[in-house]
């Protein structure tokens, strides 16, 4: 079996990890809860009486992980999607160029074009999700006129995905003998329309958040459950308390945290984003490879 499938053990290295992991950013979080069940315990030490029964928060902390669960589940079906959506635009950004290859004109700069444009979209829509407009990567494919004026497009993506279909089109009014065909413009072209669907989901992921009165209310039943823990656990733990309710706490804002950042899978601040730079560069590479291909063909010829 493959070292792909069957990776090497990693266990105590992601048990121990710090960065890329939550725990920067969830530790201020623990530190200020602990000190409260610290400040809990010195008012039992001279208020016995300052204590809850365990049993509500219990129940109670039964009840805010079922809702931290869901709120991850939504996060992270959101970054599958995500992810899903963006192999849909690798396999139809090949799709387009297989076609265009095998069926368009012979003409050298045209098939040049048509590879260079699809191969500058998944760079641009990265870019455009980002919201960058800075595009090295274009400017290395297309020249730097042709990247300013994609840069001042109103909508880069679509822009780009316009030349492509302009690309196309010329293709199909070529002479019957040196063009493509009825079918193959239509198959490919559907390719391309695909593309901008891809892009459209993305948007949606990106402009439509978690619903503000749930993430609200999510935080408030965590702020007030960690503040009620230390009266619960103070009597039977005393002086541990602290320790008891950072550890209690770690998780719980952790998860929060996580289903947050998984909201958008495209940024390169968020937690775990996906690789779309890797992404585009390995698709990059896979396109022009094509085109090498064609050429080294046509000179054996």
């Amino acid at each position: 079996m493959s070292d792909v499938l069957t990776p090497p053990p990693r266990f105590w290295r992601y048990a121990f990890a710090y960065r890329g992991s939550a725990t920067p950013q969830v530790l201020p979080g623990v530190l200020v809860f602990s000190g409260l069940a610290a400040v809990v315990v010195l008012l039992h030490e001279r208020f016995p009486v300052v204590e809850v029964a365990v049993g509500p928060i219990e129940v109670s902390g039964a009840a805010l992980a079922l809702l931290l669960v869901l709120r991850t589940n939504a996060g992270y079906e959101r970054w599958w999607e995500g992810r899903k959506l963006w192999g849909g635009i690798v396999n139809q950004s090949r799709n387009v160029v297989i076609g265009a290859l095998a069926y368009g004109p012979v003409e050298q700069s045209w098939r040049e074009q048509v590879v260079r444009w699809s191969a500058a979209f998944p760079h641009v829509v990265r870019r455009s999700l980002r919201g960058q407009r800075d595009l090295p990567e274009v400017c290395e494919l297309l020249g730097q006129p042709t990247t300013r004026e994609i840069a001042g497009a109103q909508h880069m993506p679509s822009f780009v995905a316009s030349r492509v279909a302009a690309l196309l089109r010329r293709g199909r009014t070529r002479s019957p003998e040196d063009g493509l065909d009825g079918f193959a413009f239509e198959n490919v072209d559907e390719q391309r329309a695909l593309l901008v669907d891809h892009v459209g989901a993305c948007e949606r992921i990106l402009k439509t958040p978690l619903a503000f009165a749930y993430a609200v209310m999510i935080r408030r039943f965590i702020v007030i459950y960690l503040a009620l823990v230390p009266f619960g656990l103070v009597d039977t733990v005393g002086w541990a308390t602290p320790f008891v309710t950072m550890f209690v706490s770690y998780p719980i804002l952790a998860l929060d945290y996580i289903g947050t950042e998984l909201q958008n899978p495209f940024s390169e601040s968020s937690l775990s984003h996906l690789p779309l730079d890797e992404i585009c560069a390995s698709l990059q590479a896979n396109l022009l490879a094509m085109l090498d291909v064609e050429r080294g063909q046509t000179s054996h010829d």
